[in-house]
């Protein structure tokens, strides 16, 4: 991707932030520095006139009552990203890092957090090279900041610990040399302006919001078609039903399922010869759960859009006064929350489409052969994706209990209550692989469905999605080797190919409607 986003230090739009996650290039809006000197200037001042400030001269934490001199302040900003390096897991997923570097650059762009222009040009300078810091998945519970991540990306910035290049790791102070950086070299308070803030919280979060957007779309898109297969009724997806309940999000799902289901040649073939009275929920509540998933994810865009645009450090530089105020923008538990929100939203996707996955199956239900197969018994058809889909689904069901209920103290009990925003966050990606491979399963199986009504065809923007299957993956007849089928039916729903199909915009949107 070509593509260049160019940040305005917090006012950004989900938008871009979604462009920076699926690899745009980044660049800071001119004028940036001038804030950030003031900044860095305040804390010169500080230091100058002796004053005892908590982040400059003192210890962290529990250990803020202890004076550190003039002479030992550089030493106490590089101990605390090394001290504070200390992450356990798998790496995050480098367009996760690229997100919160980006995150982090916008914030000390704003210049409350007190450091140097060369500082923040340093992390710009490693974006643009392509350096992804490894940064060890788990160790932080949300407050104060994510600590031990930040510290990983800023330990590697001064040459510590290792980078992502080209896809292998490399150690941070070979890699640095490579694209000719000297390893950083903290002034006052950098260490803790760096290292402090939500920064790897509302990266995770808005990756599970950015996945989540697309599974929404493509659930809307498998939900029509599986509608077509199992010959149902657009008739619940009447505007007039909608608009006396209100709910903005199920105006706009009810309307994309109408047009996308407009000329099928299946839907017509049965509006006068069947007599069913109504279709079981999973195809005509669409509007209400799918709906309720759009505005709750809208809602979790809100406050993801406003963090992202934040400071969350601390303690913040106030140049205009020359002060500098501790307070605890690091907790993240407006980002918790979010995290919560995108992780139920993810939940009943898949759930909804599981459920018309074991609709379409069912002969008794959909009126269609048995398993989804022309020889029922020689052949098990759809049986067992079905199965998979509904152990992926009870998976997300076990992931979705709410993180930001749970809390623990740390630091001597100096911290004593946190946000979990971290792992809260960090599910969403598994969720949404989950979720993404039920509904790769659905697509297959609606797919398959819509082939016993040839020569009848579905709608044209439906006959699209199906044509762009059928290019990789023929209709089952004998039983085959399926698990490859899911995997490029998943790849279409994970790459927006498949939204791209029927037309984008006639799928309501989550980052660009906040």
């Amino acid at each position: 991707m070509n593509q260049i986003v160019t940040l305005n230090p917090g006012t950004a739009t989900l938008a871009q932030w979604r462009d920076i996650y699926f690899g745009a290039a980044i660049a800071l809006q001119k004028g940036w520095d001038v804030k950030v000197a003031q900044g860095a200037a305040a804390v010169d001042a500080i230091i100058a006139k002796g004053e005892s400030v908590y982040g400059i001269n003192t210890g962290f934490g529990k250990l803020a009552n202890v004076r550190i001199s003039d002479a030992d302040l550089i030493v106490l900003q590089r101990n605390i990203v090394i001290s504070h390096a200390a992450g356990v897991g798998e790496p995050l997923p480098a367009p996760v890092v690229r997100l919160m570097m980006a995150l982090k650059l916008a914030s000390l762009a704003q210049g409350a957090s007190g450091v140097r222009c060369s500082t923040v040009e340093h992390l710009a300078h490693c974006l643009k090279s392509g350096l992804v810091p490894v940064i060890p998945a788990q160790g932080s519970v949300g407050a104060s900041g994510d600590l031990a991540p930040l510290a990983h990306m800023t330990a590697a910035m001064m040459g510590f610990g290792a980078f992502f290049f080209g896809g292998v790791q490399v150690p941070a102070h070979e890699a640095l040399e490579r694209v000719g950086l000297a390893p950083l070299e903290l002034g006052p308070k950098e260490g803790l302006a760096l290292l402090n803030g939500t920064q790897t919280s509302t990266a995770l979060a808005l990756a599970g919001l950015f996945h989540a957007e697309r599974l929404l779309q493509a659930g809307l898109v498998t939900g029509a078609l599986a509608t077509d297969a199992a010959r149902g009724s657009d008739k619940p997806f009447d505007p007039r039903i909608q608009a006396v309940r209100g709910h903005r999000g199920q105006i706009e799902v009810a309307a994309a399922l109408l047009e996308l289901m407009t000329a099928s040649e299946i839907r017509a073939s049965h509006l006068t010869n069947d007599d069913r009275v109504q279709d079981p929920y999973c195809l005509r509540c669409q509007p209400q759960v799918m709906g309720a998933c759009l505005d709750l994810l809208r809602q979790a865009g809100a406050t993801l859009a406003i963090e992202a645009n934040g400071v969350s450090d601390n303690p913040l530089v106030f140049p205009e006064t020359g002060e500098v105020v501790s307070g605890g923008n690091f907790h993240a538990e407006p980002v918790a929350f979010a995290a919560d929100m995108i992780a139920m939203a993810l939940c009943e996707i898949g759930s909804l489409a599981e459920r018309r996955i074991a609709m379409l199956v069912d002969p008794a239900l959909s009126g269609l052969p048995a398993f989804l197969t022309p020889e029922p018994g020689l052949n098990s058809g759809f049986m067992i994706p079905q199965v998979t889909a509904a152990a992926l689904v009870s998976e997300n069901k076990q992931r979705a209990f709410p993180a930001s209920v749970d809390s623990i103290p740390t630091s001597a009990n100096q911290e004593d209550h946190v946000s979990m925003a971290a792992h809260g966050a960090r599910r969403l990606l598994v969720m949404s692989e989950n979720t993404a491979n039920v509904i790769g399963i659905e697509l297959l199986a609606a797919a398959q469905g819509c082939d016993f009504h040839a020569p009848l065809a579905s709608s044209p923007r439906l006959e699209s999605a199906r044509s762009a299957l059928r290019n990789i993956v023929p209709t089952l007849g004998d039983d085959r080797y399926i698990a490859p089928d899911i995997a490029s039916a998943t790849a279409l729903v994970r790459s927006g190919v498949l939204a791209e199909a029927v037309g984008c915009e006639v799928l309501p949107s989550v980052t660009e409607a906040v």
